[in-house]
C-alpha cells in the first residue's frame, strides 16, 4: 500500500515507505521534475541516497535511457526459494539456528572466502579481452556466494496462507558490476 505521494513539476512519486532521509527526497522529486519521466516514478520501502537517483527507486522514461536509473551496481541479485520447512514446526530457536548458519558460512559486507571458488561458477568469458575485469577475476572467485553490503540480506520469510517457509536473497554485485557501470559512463562521457 503506497504510504505517501510526492509531486514534482512533471509527475508524481509515489513512496512506499514512512521515512526518507533529505537527500534522497531531493533525488525523488528532481526525478519527478525530469522532462522524460514517464507516469510516475515509485520509491520502494528500502530506498536511500544514490549516484544521482534513489537506491530502491525506480523510474520509468520515454525516449531516453538512464543509466543511473538503471543502476551503477549491476548485477545484484535478488532470489525468493520456498523450502520444504512449514513455519508452524519451527520455533524460535531453529530460526536461530538457521541465522546462526547463515551469519557464519556467507560472508557479508567487505568479508570475502578464504579460498577461491571454482572458476568453472564464473560465467564464460574472455577476461582477457575485458580490461576493466581482467585483473577482477582472482576477487570474483574469493567473492562468489557472498553477499556484499548497503541493502543486500538475506531473510528468512513465512507464507501465511501456505505456511511455507521461504528464503530471499538480495546479494550484489561486490564492486564488478560498479566497475563495469564506471567503465562504459567514462566510454560515454568520451563518446566512444
Amino acid at each position: 500500500m503506497i504510504q505517501r505521494e510526492i509531486m514534482g513539476t512533471k509527475l508524481t512519486a509515489k513512496l512506499w515507505l514512512d521515512e526518507v532521509e533529505d537527500s534522497c527526497m531531493e533525488q525523488i522529486v528532481r526525478l519527478a521534475s525530469l522532462p522524460y519521466a514517464f507516469h510516475h516514478i515509485a520509491i520502494m520501502p528500502d530506498a536511500h541516497t544514490g549516484v544521482g537517483m534513489p537506491i530502491g527507486g525506480v523510474l520509468a522514461t520515454k525516449g531516453v535511457v538512464v543509466p543511473n536509473a538503471v543502476g551503477v551496481d549491476i548485477g545484484c541479485g535478488m532470489c525468493a526459494v520456498r523450502t520444504t520447512l512449514k513455519a508452524s514446526e519451527l520455533e524460535r530457536k531453529d530460526i536461530t539456528s538457521i541465522m546462526g548458519y547463515i551469519r557464519k558460512n556467507i560472508p557479508l559486507g567487505f568479508d570475502h572466502r578464504k579460498t577461491p571458488m571454482d572458476e568453472s561458477l564464473l560465467p564464460e568469458a574472455d577476461f582477457d579481452k575485458l580490461p576493466y575485469l581482467k585483473n577482477m577475476k582472482a576477487a570474483m572467485l574469493c567473492q562468489l556466494g557472498t553477499l556484499g553490503g548497503g541493502n543486500h540480506f538475506i531473510e528468512i520469510q513465512k507464507d501465511v496462507a501456505n505456511d511455507d517457509v521461504w528464503i530471499m536473497i538480495h546479494s550484489g554485485s561486490r564492486n564488478v558490476g560498479l566497475t563495469i557501470a564506471k567503465h562504459y559512463a567514462k566510454s560515454l562521457r568520451n563518446g566512444v
